[in-house]
């Protein structure tokens, strides 16, 4: 009988370091899946909005990225984008800002999207509250777009928001 006990106890602490290990290793994409976006970007909306796009090298675990967005020739909004290592993997964490740098979000408060799946140059994150995902995707070496994703007759249907090229 002690015998059995013996094994349980062993199987059972086991089982427990290997869970406790695993919920310890980061989860879901890396910084790399996104690094393809890193330089200095500009779009030009089909309404004639101008967008220019800043995105950091990654390092110690994360990329910065800022966007600031031209209504007819003044600034219209400005966004802040953090790309973070963290143990439940990759998120994107975005906070909006009006001229004077009012934020639109409260001051602790982000729009936040976790990591889903990544391929060569393409990466996807869903909006913690679901029903939303982006789309960052390489097309070329100098175009990258982002595009928003939402479901339809239980597929992602994507769409392109920004089609960004890069500049100098």
């Amino acid at each position: 009988m002690k015998c059995i006990y013996t094994f349980l106890f062993i199987l059972l602490s086991g089982g427990l370091l290997n869970e406790t290990y695993a919920q310890g290793q980061p989860k879901g994409g890396s910084v790399a899946d996104v690094a393809f976006i890193q330089g200095k970007w500009k779009a030009i909306t089909p309404e004639g909005q101008s967008i220019e796009g800043v995105w950091l090298a990654p390092e110690g675990g994360n990329i910065l990225g800022f966007m600031r967005m031209m209504k007819s020739a003044k600034a219209d909004l400005y966004e802040i984008l953090a790309y973070e290592q963290t143990e439940q993997g990759l998120v994107s964490m975005v906070k909006h800002f009006k001229p004077g740098l009012v934020g639109l979000e409260e001051k602790d408060k982000q729009d936040r999207y976790n990591f889903v799946e990544a391929s060569k140059d393409r990466a996807i994150f869903e909006k913690d509250s679901g029903g939303l995902r982006i789309l960052y995707e390489k097309r070329s070496a100098d175009q990258f777009v982002i595009a928003r994703g939402n479901e339809q007759d239980g597929k992602w249907v994507f769409k392109d928001l920004f089609v960004f090229n890069r500049t100098k």
